[in-house]
């Protein structure tokens, strides 16, 4: 078999990537190649060290400690994981007795000349964080202590450990592992107001006090010692700011947030088509299915040259694509179509190819064959150093350009590929003998691989087709949350799942679910609600329809919920992608002030006004009055609740007094991120405002500002309730002129009058057994409608 070879020449290294990409042992040293500019402070330490300071922000600050006044770069930065364009920010320098103090206009930085040790100050003045002189080597390897508070609460960490979302007291290794640890994050959030992330990729330790209570210590053996600490008044404020710097979550295509169905693994294209079928026919809602690993002609092909089952799914080799295929037929069903994938590929080569200004470009042959990915290609930065060729024979024996791994995706796509499951598989495996093609051992690659791998996928399909991806995986780590949506891997449904989602939004990430579990009306109440909602039959038989009837029908009540609820749900998922602010929030992260809820972990609030129980036989509400979604019932917090589970609800599902809730009618499959007809649900309080989110539901122009926002608010003075539907603000394509509300108002009792714009209502409905007030506001668009009950 001929061999190829594939020469990079990087940082003055020179590796050598052959099959599984063996290479030399030495591990490059990326240095951080940007000039210095005036956010940039470089200070000389009592010894040969050197500390230097990036103000990335007024609550920002990244630092890195040196030996060598060398300033290296975390694959997270090399790779363009987390974002590289700050505002600029205006600061003060001085020095005084020894130490150096940097001051914005929300913090202050000071660093000891002595020993670099650091002390995070806020505006009023509050040290909220300091560690003591760090250790770190010339060859990486750190240990940095940072002081803990008595009474201080730390949260994040990601998926790193399922037992607990109040972190004090645990010692976590931050190492991406198959099933325990899926996705570890590498950051922490204090309740006295502070956030750090270590911006490492190596195999890492973070511990929370457990070693010594009063200290968190932060370790590796391999790494240089590079971090991020910032400062905000709240946790809602920690995660603007971190997901500033690594990256907001994705805002998915509307249809993500729906229901994604994924078949059993021995499916065909006709079982298949038949099963969306029966979907339809059953009035239970559905936007995609999927298939496992059975789709490919050699299962789990991990390569790119991966094939349809010809059995299974045929494809016409002569009409590849297009309406007559099995994939255009679930197309005008309203289907899209996800596809199971694994990955081995060396995909740290690519990005070396990007950063040397690389691009791959496929020559074909007549019958659309791939004869010569580089045909014509000429550039020394692929041929061997002190190699003596001429220009001509460079050009001739130049050494094949990896091809991007999305390459051979495209295809798929083409002929009607919508969405992509990134199975663990490879991803989340070690590989501790193998050397990348980009000099890491795996020691640095391992936690790297999982976001580079979604990163790719990511960029790959929005360049490809203009659209937002929806691409889930099972393996994540820092930087994740801005490319795909995560599932919790092969863990089920249950409650360690949903410990994981409560940390992975305390870290950052919103778009995250889990495979649920239709066995039981508790598996189906949580599997509905949460940030986006999916069923794996893997290789079972956990159709719906297939199962008890109380089952069935308690499917299909819930799968219309969560259609109906889909604009507060996406409204709540553009709020995070705006400001990392999650849909799914631990009690602890909703109402901080209380340190009893750091043990809870079968409740949460979904979105502002929804507070969901699951797996639990009570739930505890917080002050306030709480309305049973169910019954219609006020509970006075704080309380505890008994949860009486039924076949048909599996789970406590309360209202916050003041919600205002905005819901479409039940769609069988939705494609717009608006609807003609918007209804709201009103639960009046004293003051409340909700921010509806509309948009083209597919394309990438939200990024640009292309959306439209309305202000919803309702406020109660006495017996008079007045609801404004504001002006909407924001355009985007396809954006009807008006839309028409039908807003259910709860009241004590009935209105005696209701007017819409000062003008009495002729028509409304009251219903006796609800005690609600139904009331059609039409034509709401750029005017804002203003309509009370008294």
């Amino acid at each position: 078999m001929k061999r190829t070879l594939i020469y990079l020449f990087f940082a003055g290294a020179l590796f050598a990537s052959e099959g599984r990409s063996e290479v030399t042992s030495k591990t490059p040293v990326w240095p951080d190649s940007a000039p210095l500019t005036k956010r940039n402070v470089v200070l000389a330490l009592d010894g040969d060290a050197s500390v230097r300071v990036d103000v990335l922000g007024e609550r920002l600050f990244r630092i890195r400690y040196s030996k060598t006044k060398q300033w290296t770069e975390s694959g997270l930065n090399r790779y363009g994981i987390f974002p590289t364009v700050f505002p600029e920010v205006t600061f003060e320098q001085a020095e005084a007795n020894g130490i150096y103090t940097l001051t914005t206009k929300h913090a202050k930085l000071t660093i000891s000349r002595k020993d670099g040790a650091v002390t995070l100050v806020t505006a009023d003045g509050k040290a909220v964080t300091r560690h003591s002189a760090p250790v770190y080597e010339t060859n990486g390897g750190y240990e940095v202590r940072f002081a803990l508070a008595r009474d201080e609460r730390l949260y994040g960490l990601g998926d790193v450990s399922r037992e607990n979302v109040m972190r004090r007291g645990g010692s976590y290794e931050i190492w991406v592992k198959n099933v325990n640890s899926y996705i570890p994050i590498p950051v922490l959030f204090s309740s006295r107001g502070w956030g750090l992330l270590m911006n490492t990729t190596w195999r890492n330790t973070i511990d929370v006090g457990k070693k010594d209570p009063d200290q968190i210590i932060c370790a590796a053996p391999r790494s240089d010692l590079d971090y991020y600490l910032f400062c905000g008044p709240d946790y809602r404020s920690l995660l603007d700011t971190y997901t500033s710097f690594t990256g907001r979550p994705a805002l998915l295509p509307i249809w993500g947030y729906a229901f994604t169905y994924v078949c059993n693994q021995n499916i065909d294209a006709f079982n298949m088509i038949n099963e969306g079928l029966t979907f339809r026919r059953e009035g239970m809602p559905c936007d995609v299915i999927g298939l496992e690993p059975g789709w490919m002609s050699k299962n789990y092909d991990g390569t790119t040259a991966k094939a349809w089952h010809p059995q299974r799914f045929p494809i016409p080799y002569w009409a590849p694509k297009g309406p007559h295929t099995f994939l255009g037929a679930l197309k005008r069903k309203g289907f899209k179509l996800s596809l199971w994938l694994c990955c081995d590929y060396d995909l740290g080569v690519y990005e070396e190819q990007l950063l040397a200004g690389i691009t791959w470009t496929a020559v074909t042959n007549a019958a659309g064959k791939v004869i010569n990915i580089n045909e014509g290609f000429e550039d020394e930065r692929l041929i061997k150093p002190g190699s003596k060729k001429t220009k001509g024979e460079a050009k001739k024996d130049a050494p094949k350009i990896l091809e991007p791994w999305f390459e051979h995706l495209k295809r798929f796509v083409d002929q009607g590929a919508s969405a992509f499951k990134l199975d663990g598989s490879s991803q989340v495996i070690e590989h501790p003998t193998r050397k990348w093609g980009n000099g890491m051992t795996d020691e640095e690659m391992h936690n790297l691989y999982p976001v580079i791998y979604a990163k790719q996928m990511a960029r790959g399909f929005e360049d490809h087709t203009k659209r937002r991806s929806m691409i889930y995986s099972a393996g994540g780590y820092a930087g994740v949350q801005r490319f795909v949506a995560t599932w919790a891997g092969d863990t089920g449904g249950g409650a360690k799942p949903l410990a994981s989602m409560l940390n992975l939004g305390f870290s950052g990430h919103s778009n995250h679910s889990c495979d649920m579990d239709i066995s039981n009306s508790k598996g189906i109440h949580f599997g509905f609600l949460q940030t986006w909602a999916q069923q794996n039959n893997w290789d079972y038989w956990y159709q719906p329809w297939l199962q008890e009837e109380a089952q069935i029908a308690a499917f299909r009540e819930y799968d219309k919920l969560r259609y109906k609820l889909l604009p507060y749900l996406y409204s709540s998922a553009a709020e995070a992608a705006f400001t990392g602010y999650p849909v799914m929030r631990a009690m602890s992260l909703a109402y901080p002030d209380d340190p009893a809820w750091d043990t809870t972990m079968c409740q949460y609030m979904l979105g502002d006004f929804l507070l969901v129980s699951a797996f639990s036989k009570e739930v505890r509400i917080p002050e306030g009055i709480w309305i049973d979604f169910w019954s219609g019932k006020p509970n006075k917090g704080p309380a505890t609740l008994p949860v009486e589970i039924t076949p048909k609800q599996g789970g406590a599902l309360l209202v916050k007094s003041g919600a205002i809730i905005p819901t479409w009618p039940v769609y069988d499959h939705v494609e717009k991120g608006w609807s003609p007809e918007v209804g709201l649900l009103v639960y009046p309080a004293a003051s409340s405002t909700f921010i509806l989110h509309e948009d083209d539901g597919q394309s990438l122009a939200y990024r640009d500002g292309k959306f439209a926002k309305t202000r919803l608010t309702c406020e109660t003075t006495g017996k008079t309730v007045k609801l404004t539907i504001g002006g909407r603000e924001g355009a985007y394509s396809g954006m009807p002129e008006t839309r028409d509300f039908t807003a259910t108002i709860h009241l004590s009792a009935r209105p005696q009058s209701i007017t819409l714009d000062g003008a009495a209502v002729s028509e409304s409905q009251w219903n006796d057994a609800t005690c609600t007030a139904v009331v059609k506001i039409p034509a709401c668009g750029k005017t804002a409608r203003i309509l009370v009950c008294e």
